[in-house]
């Protein structure tokens, strides 16, 4: 699965899961503003989170593959849907259901690639 799908999957999880902006990991340097976060790693990949009531938006760009991306996810209650697409025309759609502290996430892409895994405050992924 590429990276760009990876880090959307699980920076959708990350929010989901945990709902806290400012824990995200030392490996990339990150700027915020109250509805945006903003993200470049060590490897010059990028992305950006902006919230707009119980929409997220993800765009990004993944260096090794030299493409951009966007993710729109809306949460309903419990339950995130996301949809998303690459600049090479990869397209993805999923689902988050939050239970407890427990995530349970599925996807799959147009690239052929699915997946079903589960979340856990306390485990991780």
């Amino acid at each position: 699965m590429p990276n760009a799908l990876k880090l959307a999957l699980m920076s959708a999880a990350l929010l989901v899961a945990v709902d806290a902006w400012g824990q995200i990991s030392t490996l990339a340097t990150c700027t915020r503003s109250a509805n945006l976060l903003a993200c470049v790693d060590a490897d010059g990949n990028a992305y950006s989170v902006n919230t707009v009531g119980s929409t997220i938006y993800l765009r990004g760009f993944e260096a090794a593959g030299k493409r951009y991306w966007a993710q729109t996810n809306s949460r309903y209650g419990q339950l995130t849907f996301f949809t998303g697409i690459a600049s090479d025309g990869e397209t993805w759609v999923g689902y988050n259901r939050r239970v407890g502290w427990t995530t349970i996430n599925r996807f799959s892409s147009s690239g052929g690639s699915s997946a079903r895994f589960t979340c856990s405050r306390v485990a991780g992924c």
